[in-house]
């Protein structure tokens, strides 16, 4: 087959839980079923979610990607090489000279430099991937320069790890060279672009975003005039599909290649089937039950202490998370560097005695009520039904209220929580990509909006941890970093505002006929899969 056909494109993007089956999927094609109503925007700047994020790499290409065989290397992207100076304090880019957006643009310096200080300016929490390292409004224009049209220099104020640079910022979304041209002409009212964004993107990828409609489907089309190697599989066609049990049956009938959202009964079962595999990767996301520390209840650190022995940990493992995670307290995600061994992350388990001694030290003797909120992924019920049954036993009775996930991230971002059941996954393979959102608040004030930083989100600050993320971003001895960072992950598991679970995997259930379907902890290669 040469091609999808355009009507059964229109079909798979219309809408209605019941796809026409097909028997089997185009030969050019990546079908994919997964829930994907977190998506809310295409702008780089914005995009917080880990759905939106996976596609922008598929569609967006940055200074450099993670290698896929060995997620803590970068290679080029559209940076063709890079030097460090010799201070540590300047990175010099040497850019694709051949790389053109889809609307004909070439891809230039200037667009990088307008990209970066677009994030920084517009001030969405993605800036902070900026920020950290120095960069502002104020200075912005000194340190981020292109010398000619195929040259980017980035400028540090301190010396940081080379490494950690290049993947935190230089791998990160707002590394996207977007198309300062095309952008410009559909900004309104000084956006820089950000509702032309919305629904759109404007980068040079593998494949370009055809159409997204939302609660319905995604599209994406390879690019004609990709300045790499061109994508496998023409077309990737992404079905909106909240409920497991229709994702189940939508890749056993063959009506999809892959299925992303499935519960550990269908894994088993699917599994056992002919012409169908599972596969999976550790990735650096952590689901955790978080405490908004702004509310009278979970501003008692005893209290918050007490929830992280409501949970059986190894149970769930067992049940409601097998295939789907690995018990992990840490903020510290399990192989990245500065990360604990795994006895010392995992100092909790399930103690209900333990848990009514600390609330009632902490002026609770007899229980109190609240509400956990959740979204609409597979294991998000369950964990809090499962909190909720253990809570009771000790006189707390905990309400859920279930939401959509953009929902749930709306309620979340804007503080309007007790507390809530939700994920969180960072870029970088270094204990400073998770201390430095989930521990670090730079700025407590509502009206700071830091709505990327997880501990913003709970109301949470301690200016003694701050300094710590602070100074073990700049410690260049590597031991010295790992004995900050094991200190840190030790106090803040005792103190902190959130009860970290799992450390999740990538998995999925495959149709035998989709190959070479390439994932590491940090990134899905579309481009790479073929038929």
């Amino acid at each position: 087959m040469n091609g999808i056909p355009r009507l059964l494109t229109a079909a798979f993007l219309a809408g209605g839980s019941a796809l026409p089956a097909l028997a089997a999927t185009p030969d050019d094609a990546l079908v994919m079923a997964w829930n994907i109503d977190a998506i809310s925007t295409f702008d780089p700047a914005q995009v917080g979610e880990v759905v939106t994020n996976e596609l922008l790499q598929n569609t967006c290409d940055a200074l450099v990607s993670f290698k896929p065989e060995a997620e803590a290397e970068v290679i080029p992207a559209l940076a063709e090489s890079w030097t460090v100076s010799e201070d540590g304090k300047t990175i010099t880019f040497n850019l694709h000279q051949d790389a053109v957006f889809p609307s004909g643009n070439p891809v230039t310096a200037e667009d990088f430099v307008w990209s970066l200080k677009r994030a920084i300016s517009l001030g969405y929490g993605n800036a902070a991937a900026l920020t950290d390292y120095g960069f502002s409004v104020d200075n912005m224009d000194e340190r981020i320069t292109a010398p000619d049209d195929y040259t980017l220099v980035l400028k540090f104020g301190d010396v940081y790890p080379s490494s950690l640079l290049m993947q935190a910022i230089a791998a990160n979304r707002v590394s996207i060279a977007l198309d300062k041209e095309l952008i410009m002409q559909n900004e309104q009212d000084g956006d820089f672009g950000n509702a032309y964004l919305k629904d759109k993107t404007a980068c040079a990828g593998p494949y370009h975003l055809a159409s997204w409609n939302q609660g319905q489907g995604v599209l994406l089309e390879a690019n004609d005039n990709y300045y790499g190697e061109k994508p496998g599989l023409s077309r990737v066609m992404i079905r909106h599909v909240a409920e497991t049990g229709t994702q189940r049956l939508m890749v056993e009938k063959g009506d999809v290649d892959i299925a992303r959202d499935l519960t550990p009964e269908d894994l088993r079962e699917l599994e056992a089937m002919d012409g169908i595999h599972v596969t999976s990767a550790l990735k650096p996301q952590l689901i955790f039950w978080t405490f908004n520390t702004a509310d009278e209840i979970f501003s008692h650190q005893k209290v918050r202490l007490a929830m992280k022995y409501l949970i059986d940990y190894d149970a769930l493992g067992d049940t409601v998370m097998q295939y789907l995670g690995k018990p992990w307290n840490s903020f510290a995600q399990s192989g990245a560097f500065g990360a604990l061994p795994e006895d010392e992350a995992r100092p909790f388990h399930l103690d209900l005695d333990k848990a009514k001694e600390l609330i009632t030290e902490a002026g609770y003797p007899d229980g109190f009520e609240a509400t956990i909120l959740v979204g609409s992924l597979p294991w998000s019920a369950p964990l809090g039904q499962h909190v909720q049954q253990n809570a009771a036993q000790i006189g707390v009775e905990l309400n859920i209220e279930q939401m959509a996930n953009a929902q749930f991230f709306a309620r979340v971002r804007g503080r309007e929580y007790q507390s809530g059941i939700k994920a969180w996954q960072t870029g970088v393979p270094d204990a400073h990509g998770n201390a430095s959102r989930l521990v670090m608040n730079p700025d407590n004030s509502f009206e700071a909006q830091l709505t990327q930083y997880p501990a913003w989100r709970a109301s949470y600050q301690d200016p003694e941890y701050n300094a710590i993320v602070e100074a073990a971003a700049v410690e260049t001895d590597p031991e010295k970093r790992k004995a900050m960072y094991a200190d840190l992950q030790k106090r803040w598991m005792e103190t902190g505002e959130m009860a970290i679970m799992f450390q999740t995997y990538f998995v999925a259930a495959a149709r035998d006929t989709l190959k070479n379907w390439t994932w590491n902890g940090f990134q899905v290669y579309y481009d790479m899969a073929s038929k």
